[in-house]
């Protein structure tokens, strides 16, 4: 493994929940672990990040950002009512997880965006959801039982991202119940599931901005997170933390 000052740092987006260990329940940030095992495994160093809008230029001091897979965005924020089916809204992590994307995209750093990760960059970038999948496709491949992942077979586009990443087509783990409507304005579809369903997207012109609504952190298949690592090279060099100014 590279030494920690050759390894780039990635940030990985938490959760703010009650969570319960030992003898305490009480609010806690966390994430999956899985996540950042994959980061690690793939040769970057992670580092979690709060649901906290008001620290989006803590990217300033990172090499890459994880969008990490959780509960609905709220359909407010892309002009609809909410759903029956569609989960309670978490402001301060949509406004957190805008603020990143917008913060990231300025500064064309690298982003892997997984599930809700996907739907946050196509709603951000003015696109629209289907609230509740099986509404649309007639059936709950996406998403078979609470805690449950689905295994979901996609055909990727040629000459994507993606493509080059996983090849022609990929089975991955799937846990969703929502899914892009309409692609939002700069984003290129490259993955779809057999009954039509938009499974992964990219963001034209940028270095590296990839999501996809498959769990590419479940399993051992690490190759979108090696992928993200290493879209980071070269950004290291011109950074606050290769100056010692930043982190590490």
């Amino acid at each position: 493994m590279a030494p920690p000052a050759d390894r780039p740092v990635i940030g990985i987006t938490c959760y703010a929940e009650t969570a319960r260990w030992g003898v305490w329940s009480c609010p806690a940030v966390l994430v999956p672990a899985d996540y950042v095992r994959q980061v690690a495994a793939a040769g970057g160093i992670p580092v979690l990040l709060p649901p906290r809008p008001e620290d989006a230029d803590v990217l300033d001091r990172l090499d890459g950002l994880v969008l990490a897979g959780g509960a609905d965005l709220d359909p407010g924020r892309y002009g609809a009512a909410r759903h029956a089916r569609t989960g309670a809204p978490q402001p301060d992590r949509d406004a957190a997880e805008f603020a990143l994307l917008e913060r990231a995209i300025d500064l064309d750093l690298p982003v892997l965006a997984v599930c809700r990760g996907l739907q946050a960059l196509d709603v951000l970038r003015g696109g629209t959801l289907h609230q509740h999948l099986p509404e649309v496709v007639g059936s709950d491949a996406h998403v078979p039982a609470p805690g449950v992942y689905g295994d979901n077979s996609v055909r990727i586009a040629p000459g994507s991202r993606l493509a080059g990443l996983l090849g022609s087509t990929a089975t991955w783990a799937c846990h969703h119940h929502q899914a892009i409507d309409a692609l939002g304005d700069g984003l290129t579809a490259v993955a779809w599931a057999g009954d039509g369903t938009v499974e992964a997207a990219e963001l034209d012109g940028a270095r590296f901005v990839v999501g996809v609504q498959g769990h590419p952190e479940v399993g051992e298949d690490r190759r979108m997170f090696e992928g993200l690592v290493a879209a980071t090279a070269g950004r290291q060099a011109g950074s606050s933390r290769g100056s010692g100014t930043g982190l590490g």
